[in-house]
């Protein structure tokens, strides 16, 4: 198995260097990849202290970083190495103050594996939730290296607990404790004789709560606003904005504002959502100048603020249940006690069934579905508040994941 996983390593690397001329994400990797050892020697020293954080995206990072600032106050002489497997992960956290370095993981072959860990020789490793990596862990474990896994989450179809994962499965081994988010998880792991386990649930409600904490106020959104009632629709891809651009042309009242958020903003895919648009609007890019006041759709071009502008909403729709492309984080606006509408393919998301049972958050497949809903939880105030709550109680029901791994760290 482990010479057929190694093939299949150096066969994947050599489609995506194929594929890199026709696509900018792949290319991003492949070059970032190339740097990544030089990276590491010009900012690691033989005599530095480290930690290892490894995330395989940005919703991994956000997943992990509670855990990741506390270890940053605690080991303050301590360099610290974030590595991201995707693009999308490293190109929007690059500048991450926890970090001192950030890379791209290299390839998992034995030779990256050994050369990586000859730089950074990690006090502690961190991976999050299950971008298992085999030689790298494994060599982790021959060097009696100390590594957890946390906000981890399993499924009985993954390759771990196939009769053919065993490279994967024994890589799971290089943790000393795994940390789930579910009880689910923790089984399957003792199914394979993984004890060393502990549920102590998922960071990402310590992450989100820690929003209420900070300073929301955007200027902008609030002269957008006026005190109207506000839908935020956030992560949306074109399967969404269909729904809620007929929406808001046909049904909408104009006494109620919209804000739009797409997950994907090259300028062609919001002069789409635009130019669809009957009402006013404007865009992030160009708010300077206009009479925001006047709008009734404010589009946003730009990344980084949503989880702020979700404080402003009402009623909050997050994107990508009602294609395939994955729902997004609905967590983010359910700490601020607002109702949530999502699409209706979302079994792979645990949280949006929980919160659908609670009362929170509305599952819909259509747009007459959007529209009853919708109209719905704008005319009828205390059905509104209601599910807010719900939402708000259920993130504070599962706090605490981080407090139970700095337990076990003894930090």
């Amino acid at each position: 198995m482990g010479f057929i996983y190694n093939i299949g390593i150096h066969l994947a690397h050599f489609g995506l260097k194929c594929a890199a001329p026709f696509n900018k994400k792949i290319k991003s990797g492949i070059v970032g990849r190339q740097e990544t050892f030089s990276t590491l020697k010009n900012h690691l020293k033989t005599t530095d202290k480290t930690l290892w954080f490894h995330c395989a995206s940005l919703g991994e990072y956000e997943q992990g970083l509670p855990v990741f600032k506390a270890l940053r106050e605690h080991y303050k002489s301590h360099k610290i190495v974030l590595s991201f497997f995707s693009p999308s992960g490293y190109e929007i956290r690059k500048n991450s103050p926890i970090a001192d370095v950030v890379i791209y993981i290299p390839l998992d072959t034995k030779t990256n594996a050994n050369h990586f860990l000859d730089l950074v020789n990690p006090e502690l490793t961190v991976f999050v939730k299950y971008d298992i990596w085999p030689n790298f862990l494994n060599e982790v474990k021959r060097r009696k290296l100390r590594a957890i896994l946390i906000s981890a989450a399993f499924r009985e179809n993954q390759s771990f607990f196939k009769f053919y994962g065993n490279q994967l499965r024994d890589a799971l081994f290089a943790f000393e404790h795994i940390f789930t988010q579910n009880e689910t998880s923790k089984k399957l792991l003792q199914s394979i004789n993984h004890n060393n386990v502990t549920v102590s649930g998922d960071t990402r409600f310590d992450r989100v709560s820690s929003q209420l904490s900070i300073d929301n106020t955007l200027d902008f959104i609030e002269v957008f606003k006026q005190n109207k009632l506000c839908v935020v629709a956030g992560s949306t891809w074109p399967e969404d904005e269909s729904l809620l651009v007929n929406f808001i042309n046909s049904e909408a009242s104009k006494d109620v504002k919209f804000i739009m958020a797409p997950h994907n903003i090259k300028s062609s895919q919001i002069k789409n959502i635009q130019e669809k648009l009957n009402v006013e609007s404007v865009l992030f890019s160009e708010k300077e100048n206009k009479q925001l006041e006047n709008a009734q759709v404010f589009i946003i071009d730009t990344i980084g603020i949503l989880s702020k502008i979700y404080s402003y909403a009402d009623i909050a729709y997050v994107g990508g249940a009602m294609g395939t492309t994955g729902l997004h984080n609905t967590l983010e606006p359910a700490v601020f006690g607002v109702p949530i509408i999502i699409g209706n393919n979302h079994s792979k998301f645990p949280e949006a069934q929980e919160m659908i049972d609670g009362g929170g958050m509305f599952s819909i497949s259509n747009q007459k579905d959007l529209g009853i809903i919708l109209n719905e939880l704008i005319q009828n105030n205390q059905k509104r508040l209601l599910a807010g709550k719900n939402n708000l109680k259920y993130i504070e029901t599962n706090k605490g994941a981080v407090t139970r791994i700095l337990a076990y760290l003894k930090l």
